[in-house]
């Protein structure tokens, strides 16, 4: 197959809808996860399109080793860094240990992804890179002092990689979700109190996410943007 994209994330959430998306778009996916049980299940669910690659993005020696085996002759064209966490987090209650989870996986995570597929990608003639943001990138929530912080650094780091990987034929974009119905957004028990909040009074679907992913995979000429998709409540 001559369309492949690594997807990080992609056990559960909404690098999961994404991995299935473009599985039923006719790509090769590299699903990457630390959860190698529910990888498993998205291959036996999805087919031989969906390749299970058990690892963690804060490794980066460990993920070059595990792609290099898992790509085999495969042309790697797009790269999804849909892995995230977002324990809550205030002033008075941050941890060392926290914030370095945070920005490990966040940031470090989604550098480390970058770092070994680009040069694959560069390859092949050019591809597309789509990194997760969130709309507390720019409108922060009370509670999310981390998570926040790592996300706009995801926005920076978009538009810088844009104007570094260019040359390669490389874009970078990023898309900025607001509320989405995932299993750890639903366990909150807040979604239908937020949906009131929101102009188009509802949350978005994680399809609706891997949609705006596909394009923005598929758009050549758009780089260094964050996408915002939170039904109107942030506008920019």
């Amino acid at each position: 197959m001559d369309r492949t994209v690594l997807v990080t994330g992609a056990a559960s959430g909404m690098g999961q809808s994404v991995a299935r998306r473009f599985a039923a778009g006719g790509w090769q996916v590299l699903a990457v996860d630390r959860d190698a049980a529910a990888l498993a299940e998205g291959a036996r669910e999805v087919g031989e399109s969906f390749i299970p690659l058990a690892a963690d993005v804060t490794d980066r020696a460990g993920l070059q080793q595990g792609l290099i085996g898992a790509l085999g002759t495969a042309s790697l064209r797009a790269v999804v860094n849909a892995a995230g966490v977002y324990p809550p987090t205030r002033l008075d209650d941050f941890t060392e240990e926290l914030y370095r989870r945070i920005f490990d996986v966040n940031v470090l995570g989604t550098l480390n992804v970058t770092a070994v597929t680009t040069p694959l990608l560069a390859a092949a003639g050019g591809g597309a890179v789509v990194n997760f943001a969130s709309v507390d990138a720019f409108a922060v929530s009370p509670g999310q002092l981390l998570y926040s912080a790592s996300k706009a650094a995801v926005v920076s780091l978009t538009k810088s990689l844009a104007i570094e990987l260019a040359p390669d034929n490389i874009t970078v974009n990023a898309v900025a979700p607001g509320w989405v119905d995932t299993p750890g957004n639903a366990a909150t028990g807040r979604m239908a109190d937020v949906a009131q909040n929101i102009p188009l009074r509802r949350v978005a679907r994680p399809e609706e996410i891997a949609d705006w992913v596909w394009a923005l995979v598929h758009g050549g000429y758009v780089t260094g943007e964050s996408l915002v998709i939170a039904g109107g409540s942030v506008m920019r």
